[in-house]
């Protein structure tokens, strides 16, 4: 009587599937055959490995339905209440929305930009105020000066203090 699996074909550990979610894993990191041509693949198996990104079908999605509500919008608003009727659309909003919303949502943005940058002008300090020079992480720098001139580190990262740099920019004047 033989035994099976007989002991020499006994699957490698690596591909013992424990799980359907393994088994998933293992289907989408299988490597093709190598005599598999890169052309003969068909191109639904090129799909299989390389489905779409999650970003691509939320573009695509997001293009459609904007171009969809920018032509519901247009026809709302440009077509005449008669035509409308006519169509037996009865249930719409107001024409005065087709320009106020446009016009409130044009003001917000303008004036959230405004707002914006006079936060920032209120929480930058002025130019005379001596934490545009030092703050809590500035780091002065340290002397060196070892015995041997040759055997000299790379000196650690610091600021530049006000006095060299005046003296760069405006030398002896």
């Amino acid at each position: 009587m033989m035994e099976w699996p007989p002991p020499s074909t006994s699957p490698s550990p690596s591909l013992v599937v424990r799980s359907p979610r393994q088994t998933v894993s293992l289907i989408r990191n299988r490597r093709p055959h190598r005599d598999w041509a890169p052309s003969s693949r068909s191109p639904s198996f090129a799909a299989r490995d390389h489905g779409p990104k999650p970003s691509e079908v939320y573009g695509f999605v997001g293009s459609i339905t904007t171009v969809i509500a920018t032509a519901v919008y247009l026809a709302w608003a440009y077509t005449p209440e008669p035509v409308l009727r006519s169509l037996g659309i009865t249930y719409y909003p107001s024409k005065y929305w087709a320009l106020a919303v446009p016009s409130f949502v044009i003001v917000a943005v303008a004036l959230s930009m405004g707002i914006y940058m006079g936060l920032n002008f209120v929480a930058t300090p002025p130019p005379t105020s001596f934490s545009t020079i030092f703050d809590e992480n500035s780091r002065e720098r340290t002397t060196f000066s070892p015995a041997i001139e040759e055997e000299r580190p790379i000196e650690p990262i610091s600021d530049i203090s006000i006095d060299q740099i005046n003296n760069l920019m405006f030398g002896d004047r």
